[in-house]
């Protein structure tokens, strides 16, 4: 069973959403790449609004995602590991993070959960729905209790309830 969960971090996606969200899931997920010697892709998805005017600015948005892209090629160049970086453009951010994960043959689909509120909070139904339902590769969440922000181990952590790893 060991040699599964291992290769589940030989070829991961990383969809990242923020900047918070870029530190923390590259710092728990890409030491775990690198003892499988494997490479991450990362993914932003920008979504469209579907013929509605869009939120914010394209180039505003453009701008985020290169930030994202910095952060977690600073934390694999830390990490030794090699990473591709996407920006995908959708009306639907499930079926973008999937068509990604398919795209690169990734051996899975990891995050982490998000700030203060659960994972499953930060996305709709539909997306929450198509990535563990749709998904045609493991989708795996990761404790973030472990890492700061600034990557150094966080003993101080509030989230003790979990005793999972």
């Amino acid at each position: 069973m060991t040699e599964q969960v291992d290769s589940l971090f030989s070829r991961p996606l990383l969809p990242l959403a923020n900047e918070e969200d870029a530190e923390v899931t590259c710092g728990v997920a890409f030491p775990r790449i690198a003892a499988q010697d494997g490479q991450a892709f990362v993914v932003h998805v920008i979504e469209k609004a579907g013929g509605a005017p869009d939120k914010a600015g394209v180039e505003q948005r453009e701008e985020l995602a290169d930030d994202l892209f910095d952060i977690a090629r600073r934390a694999a160049e830390s990490a030794d590991i090699d990473i591709e970086t996407d920006l995908r453009f959708d009306t639907d951010v499930g079926d973008a993070i999937l068509d990604a994960a398919r795209d690169v043959d990734a051996s899975a689909i990891v995050f982490t959960p998000r700030g203060g509120r659960s994972w499953w909070d930060l996305f709709s139904g539909d997306v929450r729905d198509r990535l563990i339902r749709k998904s045609d590769r493991p989708v795996v969440v990761l404790p973030h209790n472990d890492v700061a922000l600034d990557g150094e181990t966080d003993d101080e952590s509030d989230d003790t309830s979990n005793g999972e790893t």
